[in-house]
């Protein structure tokens, strides 16, 4: 690896195997720290095997990283950038003295010296993204029926299962409530199974009064979010759980067959602000202060990085 160059411009890598839900937590982290001082991002995508890319010639003043494959690549980039601040978003499982910060849920109950709990994870919700977004997609969405719902469909995992009678169940609440007249917003996901993702299809593909995302064309996701009058979430999901109460939307919790664990920590928490309740039927509406950790993990961050002499 060539010798670093130091910029007069801060700089701060993103690094991940460069899908989508751990990229998303490191950039929104990066991005939140940019908006307390300027810094230019730099996403690194490395490997989850093999060796790992030359980073190049800039030396980072900040390192974000999540992922194992990123754990793996900070024992080599800590060599070549000893003067960045290292910054690990969840638990890296193994290697900790790697990491300056170590950013993990609360509900993971991670203890030590250089960790910051957050709740839930962090993400890349701002008024100013939302409201970008509803700006670009107004015209799809406007042609909806209002009030609307968005539906956001995560899948299988560890914890949760999507079950048929789960399916069964998901699709029948989706139908109620357009039979009430609501406008649907529904996007799945890469986990989502293909099975749902058909029958998702059969029943509202051709509905002018839903909009069924599945991963062709631009990305609806932060439209439908800005849009929505209520956010439905499958609970597999601590990313879009934590996003969807980042909005200051009402946000139901769709249940899956499993048994959530250490995740039934997290619904707690975000019940005991106002921001998630469970889907018992009935839609209500209230109010509740938007859920801003992201930004509380970016002064941590700001304060390390002032105490280095970086700022």
């Amino acid at each position: 690896m060539a010798a670093p160059i130091k910029t007069r411009e801060r700089a701060c890598f993103v690094v991940t195997d460069g899908r989508r839900g751990m990229e998303n937590q490191a950039l929104g982290l990066a991005e939140a720290v940019a908006r307390l001082t300027p810094m230019r991002i730099l996403p690194v995508q490395v490997p989850r095997t093999g060796d790992l890319p030359d980073a190049g010639p800039i030396a980072p003043d900040l390192w974000i990283g999540c992922g194992m494959a990123a754990v793996r690549a900070a024992g080599v980039h800590r060599k070549a950038f000893p003067d960045a601040v290292f910054v690990y978003v969840q638990d890296p499982k193994m290697a900790h003295h790697r990491f300056d910060l170590i950013i993990p849920p609360e509900h993971d109950r991670m203890r030590g010296a250089n960790v910051f709990e957050i709740t839930g994870s962090p993400n890349r919700i701002t008024a100013e993204r939302l409201g970008d977004a509803e700006r670009a997609f107004a015209g799809q969405i406007a042609a909806l029926p209002s009030p609307r719902a968005a539906v956001l469909i995560g899948g299988d995992s560890r914890h949760h299962h999507v079950t048929p009678q789960i399916e069964s169940e998901l699709l029948a609440r989706l139908a109620a409530l357009r039979a009430d007249g609501i406008g649907l917003l529904i996007t799945t996901s890469r986990r989502t199974p293909e099975k749902l993702v058909q029958s998702l299809q059969s029943l509202f593909g051709e509905d002018e009064g839903t909009w069924l995302h599945t991963g062709d064309g631009p990305n609806p996701y932060f439209a439908f979010l800005a849009s929505a009058d209520w956010i439905f979430v499958t609970e597999d999901s601590t990313n879009m759980l934590t996003e969807a109460a980042a909005t200051g939307t009402p946000v139901y919790r769709l249940m899956l067959e499993g048994k959530p664990g250490k995740f039934a920590r997290l619904y707690s928490a975000l019940e005991a602000i106002g921001a998630v309740r469970p889907f018992l039927g009935r839609l209500d509406t209230w109010r509740y202060a938007p859920l801003h950790e992201t930004e509380r993990a970016a002064r941590r961050v700001l304060e390390i990085l002032t105490a280095r002499g970086e700022i």
